[in-house]
Parts: structure tokens; sequence; C-alpha cells
């Protein structure tokens, strides 16, 4: 009984939202690409950055889904490992080098997204 139930609840919390995010300020990244997912529910940039002091941090910005993505401009091969990027994000509250992905400078110059879309 209690293991069905929990098996019922368990897409209640597959949607994590935002809380983790600090949502009313920005951090912008300049960084290297390590890996890019497009996937749903929310797809995923990981790149490396240097910090002031020198030491590399690891970050990962959270994207939209597949559709909203793709409804802002971007494509599945749009970013490589070893891309150049600048990231402007809403960074997690508790200081991890995380968020969720506001504004994309690819490394031609191209901003995204290109218009607002859907989650």
């Amino acid at each position: 009984m209690i293991s069905g139930i929990l098996l019922l609840a368990a897409p209640i919390f597959a949607h994590h939202g935002y809380a983790a995010y600090d949502m009313t300020t920005t951090k912008t990244i300049k960084g290297t690409v390590t890996n890019f997912e497009m996937v749903n529910p929310h797809s995923q940039i990981d790149l490396d950055s240097k910090a002031a002091d020198g030491t590399i941090e690891h970050w990962v910005v959270e994207g939209l889904s597949v559709r909203g993505l793709e409804a802002q401009g971007f494509k599945f091969n749009i970013l490589k490992p070893g891309d150049e990027i600048m990231v402007t994000c809403s960074p997690a509250k508790n200081g991890a080098h995380s968020g969720v992905l506001i504004k994309l400078t690819l490394p031609d110059g191209t901003v995204l997204p290109k218009t607002s879309a859907p989650e």
C-alpha cells in the first residue's frame, strides 16, 4: 500500500521549479563548454570558467526544455566542447556554481534567446 502511494507521488517531485535559484539577480560567466545536453525536461550547459584567483570553476547552467530552446533559436549542435561562450544566469541561492539560463552569447557573437518562449 505505502509503496503504491509513493509510486504515484513520484511525478509530483519530478519538476523542481526554480526555488533553488535567486531569480532576482544575475551572474555573467565567461567560460569553455565542457558539455551541452539539449534534453527534456531541462537542457544543461556545463562550462569551466577561470575565477579571479586563477582557479577553474565548473558551472552547470539549466535551460528550458527542447521545445522551449528551439523556439529561442537553439539547435542540438549549437554548442560543442571547447567553445568559448558567455552565459548570463540566475545563480543558485546556496552559492553553488549553478544557475538558470537567461542569455547565451555564442563564439561568433550571436546572442540567444532570439525570442521569449514557453517552458
